[in-house]
């Protein structure tokens, strides 16, 4: 009974602040998730190097966010909280965690005989996703693109966790290359025309590095995102009747470097000659070698620029652009392998973009991601918020905007009136992160204050402090001049963090305090 006067007196107050109203049409909610993506590698955020004039046409027709950040700085958590809508304080998956205790899980042609070895740590069946809420709204829920969230054959794939569609990885390490041999529609094996070619495969034995020939066994039939983009395509197409949620998930850029040849050939113009990153078979390496690595780099984000293009234009023909609510942003930071190059492109621009600073830390380069939302109809354009969100506040969003309900476990703020400048903006106190990987971080931004715990797992008991107006790169440690914020942090996470439930994400000395 609780939950019923909880969810009308939600509805009243949503049509009192004129988000919605009940003769009004739902908007179709497109939610763009690049991986890997840094603060700065789109135009509008500051890249230079890097063209991408779609993504920047949409931040001129709505908003950006300068202070929007990821839930965690790698993949599997940053999707979980952004599903959810629970910190990774409270969050299941605190974490990458990639379930070896089924067997050989990075062997390729292993799981593509085996199906079961695929796939991340599941999350609980009973959690409560931003799908499940919509579905109850009569929207037509589809995700194109990688999972991470639970492997093939448990209670924990996308069709079981509120998406009627499903194309793309369920698993994040099978993403490791772009051309698999297959991908999941639904919860069917879909087959690709490509041969099996493990990630870290170096070049024959002898190839010349600087020969582009000696990389053609990395250039298979079936780019793995051109093929997802089509059936993406065709989700909007079947549901354009009605309001539709879609979840593009793409792996784009995360490594390995894999484009299409014509968007690596005009940036090998644009750049000239470049070394090539590359080792041999009987080497250790990472990802895939690639014969002009920053040019491909830049290829894959604008390949995947041109095709939001291609969507935003279909959506304009269909006259369903005005009330369709896209937002774009990055699972996290740039990464700094696999011959991705971040420091060339200042890709965090303007927080540290070197290893320690991006991806895999909680440091501002490492989790603070572009984000853009338009929504012709509600949003105005060219707009800019300094209002500071995360990933945990999308599932209070939208719910405001489509008058879903929000799960009761759900830890964020909606930032609704901000997007649509209407009601009153709540503004958190702070907001937490928290990660099991990279020996156990914590951060909180309150304010212009940015706190850091790292090393958590190795017995490190020092906190940093540092006041991002001032010193946005993180470099001026002053907690020492300010025990009383040093106190107030540590309240803070004995407040936030409850034990995980899994072993692998605990913190002895976080659980402890």
């Amino acid at each position: 009974m609780y939950k019923i006067w909880s969810y009308l007196l939600l509805l009243i107050v949503l049509q009192v602040n004129g988000i919605i109203a009940q003769d009004e049409e739902k908007p179709n909610v497109i939610f763009i998730l690049a991986d890997d993506l840094g603060y700065a590698e789109v135009g509008a955020f500051g890249q230079e190097k890097i063209e991408t004039p779609n993504i920047d046409a949409l931040a001129k027709d709505g908003m950006k966010f300068t202070q929007f950040y990821s839930g965690a700085p790698v993949c599997a958590p940053a999707r979980a909280i952004l599903l959810s809508g629970q910190h990774a304080g409270h969050a299941f998956i605190r974490g990458n965690h990639e379930w070896g205790s089924r067997g050989d899980v990075w062997d390729h042609k292993a799981m593509l005989a085996d199906s079961s070895l695929e796939g991340q740590h599941p999350i609980p069946a009973e959690t409560i996703l931003i799908p499940e809420l919509l579905k109850e709204q009569g929207y037509a829920t589809g995700m194109i693109g990688k999972w991470g969230l639970g492997a093939p054959h448990s209670e924990s794939v996308p069709n079981s966790q509120g998406f009627d569609y499903f194309f793309g990885y369920n698993c994040q390490r099978i993403a490791h290359t772009l051309t698999p041999t297959h991908m999941w529609e639904n919860n069917q094996k879909y087959h690709l025309d490509n041969d099996t070619l493990p990630p870290r495969t170096g070049l024959d034995i002898g190839a010349n590095p600087k020969d582009r020939t000696s990389y053609e066994k990395y250039d298979q039939k079936d780019y793995a995102p051109t093929v997802s983009f089509e059936k993406l395509m065709d989700f909007v197409k079947v549901n354009k009747e009605n309001p539709f949620f879609l979840y593009w998930a793409t792996p784009i850029p995360h490594v390995p470097l894999q484009a299409p040849r014509n968007w690596i050939d005009y940036y090998v113009k644009k750049f000239g000659e470049e070394d090539p990153y590359y080792f041999y078979e009987n080497e250790n390496g990472s990802y895939f070698p690639a014969r002009y690595p920053r040019a491909t780099y830049a290829a894959m984000v604008s390949y995947l620029d041109e095709n939001i293009g291609k969507l935003v234009q279909y959506l304009k023909d269909e006259n369903l652009y005005d009330n369709t609510l896209i937002i774009f942003t990055s699972d996290n930071g740039p990464t700094y392998t696999g011959g991705s190059d971040s420091e060339f492109f200042d890709s965090a621009k303007p927080f540290s973009s070197e290893n320690g600073r991006g991806k895999g830390y909680v440091y501002e380069g490492g989790i603070r991601v572009p984000m853009v939302a338009t929504w012709p109809d509600r949003i105005p354009a060219n707009t800019e918020s300094n209002l500071i969100a995360t990933f945990y506040d999308v599932m209070p969003t939208l719910s405001e905007i489509t008058g879903s309900k929000v799960s009761p476990n759900a830890d964020g703020t909606s930032f609704a009136p901000t997007l649509t400048m209407r009601g009153e903006q709540v503004i958190p106190e702070y907001h937490y992160w928290e990660f099991a990987g990279y020996n156990g971080q914590i951060a909180v931004r309150m304010g212009d204050w940015k706190f850091v715990w790292k090393d958590i797992q190795k017995g490190n008991k020092e906190v940093e402090l540092y006041n991002l107006v001032k010193d946005v790169k993180e470099r001026n440690n002053i907690a020492d001049q300010h025990p009383d914020l040093v106190s107030k942090f540590f309240e803070i996470v004995k407040k936030e963090h409850i034990t995980a439930e899994v072993e692998r994400f605990k913190m002895d000395a976080v659980d402890n305090l």
